[in-house]
């Protein structure tokens, strides 16, 4: 049998490569496993050797202790692969084929997934609708930073490129269709962005760049990004965005109307979630500041796009009711402005194959923009701690070497 490798959380700001079981097509019981997901059969799966998998924040959120994660926890959900075994029920997948893996699991069979919310699939995970690899309470599917991975329910959620070597040409883009960029362009769906908006996007982290990417897709007129790392931001402007410094500037909408004339924007993306930091130098963690701000600044009868992680258990929350989830949120402001609020995982599925056919069209040009940055599996770690210090790159995994730049 084959050997295997893994991207393992050990314990808070440690993350290292350890040998891990070869895929089989059964869910073995370990690390985050839910008793009851355990010797789960999975003939309608496929194991996929591994191409590319990427580097991201909602990984970080576990890494840095914020979750319940685990220790031995196979950490990744951004898997893109080729396939080299097929279970017995799966029909039209083949070995061979070059395919993007959704990062949320969905079954393809419940009331959720047939009404395309498959976010919020019913079968996967024991604990709760919605389910992902290798993460905290999400069913415990085994991860994908590793150079082997088992995909369930594989005819339904993998998206089959057309051309495999136009494909590993255009590979850094179409890794980005597993996860970052459909929730990218989900945050700018749900907050509404069509021709001619104004966009504030809370964030220049890799969702927040996805997200900016897709207002431009869309056609907004203008798309301001926030942060407080300057590199970042200039990250941002490299494609075309406006930018305000949130370390330099607190009064965002004071900034807004210095780009606009106006202090509100249309719509806006929260792209920060719960790890979101006050403004103004030396502020430290303020979880409610990015969804109030946005909230401020955002015309009546806007809607605000949420791709932004919120959990329900914190362990390194800034008080009691941020450990559970629960913040000050001046629902009142929101329901004043008639705001529409759009919340929780993106149904990837939704949008993969528009996506795809935009990149290699050429129209969509999500590796720039995000800084795409090539790395090996075992300088995995080191990625994760340039990321977490806010170095503006997306950090892609290539395990076995296969991807020439």
């Amino acid at each position: 049998m084959a050997g295997n490798r893994g991207v393992v959380y050990v314990k808070p700001g440690e993350v290292e490569i350890r040998d891990i079981s070869y895929p089989d097509l059964v869910l073995r019981d370990g690390p985050g496993v839910n008793p009851l997901n355990v010797g789960r059969k999975c003939n309608h799966g496929v194991i996929l050797k591994v191409v590319t998998t990427n580097i991201c924040g909602s990984d970080q959120h576990m890494v840095r202790g914020r979750t319940t994660a685990p220790s031995g926890l196979v950490l990744g959900h951004e898997i893109t692969g080729e396939v080299i075994e097929v279970g017995s029920d799966v029909e039209f997948i083949k070995k061979g084929d070059l395919v993007s893996v959704p990062f949320n699991i969905a079954c393809g069979r419940c009331r959720s997934c047939k009404q395309q919310d498959t976010h919020i699939c019913e079968n996967v995970n024991p604990d709760r609708p919605g389910s992902a690899y290798g993460y905290v309470d999400m069913g415990g599917w085994v991860g994908g930073q590793s150079e082997y991975v088992m995909v369930p329910y594989a005819d339904f959620q993998l998206l089959k490129f057309p051309d495999k070597d136009l494909a590993m040409e255009k590979i850094l883009d179409l890794t980005m269709l597993s996860d970052i960029f459909p929730t990218g362009y989900h945050g700018a769906v749900s907050a509404g962005v069509k021709p001619g908006s104004t966009v504030y996007v809370a964030g220049a982290g890799p969702v927040g760049l996805a997200a900016a990417h897709s207002a431009q897709l869309l056609g907004a007129s203008v798309v301001i990004v926030g942060d407080l790392i300057e590199e970042r931001l200039a990250q941002a402007r490299s494609f075309g965005c406006e930018t305000i410094n949130l370390r330099e500037h607190t009064d965002v909408g004071e900034q807004i109307e210095q780009i606009l004339g106006v202090p509100e924007v249309d719509c806006a993306v929260d792209a920060v979630g719960f790890e979101a930091s006050g403004h103004g130098e030396g502020a430290g963690e303020a979880p409610a500041t990015v969804l109030n701000t946005a909230m401020q600044i955002t015309r009546a009868g806007g809607r605000l796009g949420i791709p932004g992680l919120y959990v329900t258990g914190d362990p390194g929350g800034i008080d009691k009711d941020a450990q559970e989830g629960t913040l000050k949120i001046r629902l009142g402001l929101g329901w004043a402005k008639a705001h529409t609020f759009v919340t929780g995982q993106t149904p990837v599925m939704k949008y993969h194959r528009d996506l795809m056919m935009s990149i290699l069209s050429g129209r969509a040009q999500i590796a720039k923009a995000v800084n795409a940055t090539l790395i090996s599996l075992d300088e995995a770690p080191n990625g994760y701690q340039q990321f977490d210090g806010g170095a503006s790159k997306k950090f892609v995994i290539d395990p076995h070497g296969l991807v020439r730049q």
